[in-house]
């Protein structure tokens, strides 16, 4: 049995930043992620005035329940989803004129579902590009709040900025649903909005979230489970055993039920409170046909392990794949291809035949999760290379030191 210690969460540590800085008083965020996204969201606080002290192992942060502390600012969001979301929701609750902007790809990301919302609240935005994108400005004077519809069908963090903005309104917010994916991440978001004195009710489809302050506190950020993803499929793909601390049965991210996917291919899986161990199978890993809308963000994990099954993998109901940092079905069925596996998608879907995976160039397209995923191709694949080793500083800069670590560890 090997152990892995895997960095914070990513989920976590950002959702963490916006409560401590909305917050009555000042919050510790203990063991938080250190890497581009949540340096990024970090300091696009720091750009709004919030007082963020960033110690190795513990973050500090000041709490303004009024909103930023300064009349106006220019945040750049670097490629993250939760920072370019998360902040201009922060932002409107206040007063002033707020810029906000980011990468290339993050620009590409969509954002109308959560600014129409934002719109009908009565927040000032304009974009200064292309409707429904980045670049936009707010122009906030608070918000008022009330009932609104959303449709969450293409990401959970249009939901989770409104729900998390919800408590700074002056009259609360009445958000109903109209779809949503990746449920298990609103989950955390409630869990994580009542840590900080703030219960959220549900009615059917509709989230009642009440105009009540968030009270600052110590929080400790669980070991990211969509990272850990990786280091279970290399134990499953390999036949050898890891444990990663920290990471069980009472975790809130939902990715930890990746687990549960290897165990219908065959894999031993042991979850305790505090803790997840895989052994793989010794005579290898079974083919699967799995729904995977709710931890979609392992489906590149999946992807990079389903070769060595001994019938096909069969991933379905994940769409929203499409519209992360790339899109991650096509994505998967170009590299798979080029070792000579025998692939199909669909609009939501994917497909891969079993077979001996060949050497090749792995086009990484900037997302950390195709790279990592596809590292763990190389543990039983000679000749697997990244053209973008580095974009794994994304989520987790030590990654490759990491793996490097565990085939050492185990000889391969």
């Amino acid at each position: 049995m090997t152990l892995v210690e895997i960095p914070g969460s990513k989920s976590v540590t950002a959702r963490g930043l916006f409560l401590a800085a909305a917050a009555n008083g000042t919050t510790t965020l203990g063991r938080p992620l250190h890497s581009d996204d949540t340096e990024g969201f970090a300091e696009g606080l720091v750009k709004l005035g919030y007082r963020v002290d960033r110690q190795p192992g513990a973050w500090t942060i000041e709490g303004r329940p009024s909103g930023p502390g300064v009349a106006s600012a220019d945040v750049f969001c670097r490629d993250g989803a939760t920072t370019a979301r998360f902040l201009p929701a922060l932002a409107a609750a206040g007063t002033g004129t707020f810029h906000f902007d980011a990468s290339d790809q993050m620009r590409r990301r969509p954002l109308g579902p959560l600014t129409d919302a934002l719109r009908e609240l009565g927040v000032d935005l304009t974009f200064e590009g292309e409707p429904g994108h980045h670049p936009l400005t707010i122009r906030a004077n608070g918000v008022k709040g009330g009932p609104l519809t959303l449709d969450a069908g293409l990401s959970s963090q249009f939901l989770t900025a409104l729900l998390l903005l919800g408590p700074l309104t002056a009259e609360g917010l009445r958000i109903t649903v109209t779809d949503l994916v990746s449920v298990p991440y609103v989950e955390i978001t409630l869990e994580m909005m009542r840590r900080f004195g703030v219960d959220v009710r549900r009615e059917g489809k509709t989230f009642v979230v009440p105009a009540q302050p968030y009270q600052a506190c110590e929080y400790p950020v669980e070991p990211d489970a969509s990272t850990a993803s990786y280091f279970l499929a290399a134990a499953a793909v390999t036949g050898r055993t890891v444990t990663i601390p920290g990471l069980g049965s009472s975790a809130l991210q939902g990715d930890v039920k990746f687990a549960d996917v290897l165990r219908e291919m065959g894999a031993h899986v042991e979850l305790t409170e505090d803790s997840v161990t895989v052994a793989g199978p010794s005579d290898g890993l079974r083919g699967v046909t799995v729904n995977m809308r709710d931890i979609s963000d392992t489906v590149p994990t999946l992807a990079a392990i389903a070769p060595f099954a001994s019938g096909p993998v069969r991933i379905e109901d994940v769409y929203n794949t499409r519209i992360k940092e790339c899109d991650r079905l096509d994505a998967c069925e170009e590299n798979l291809r080029a070792m000579g596996i025998a692939v199909e998608t669909g609009r939501d879907w994917i497909e891969i035949q079993p077979g001996e995976p060949t050497g090749a160039l792995v086009k990484c397209r900037r997302d950390h999760r195709i790279a990592m995923a596809f590292s763990i191709t190389g543990l039983r694949t000679p000749g697997i290379t990244l053209d973008d080793p580095e974009c794994v500083k994304k989520t987790f800069p030590g990654f490759h030191q990491a793996l490097g670590s565990l085939r050492e560890s185990w000889g391969i």
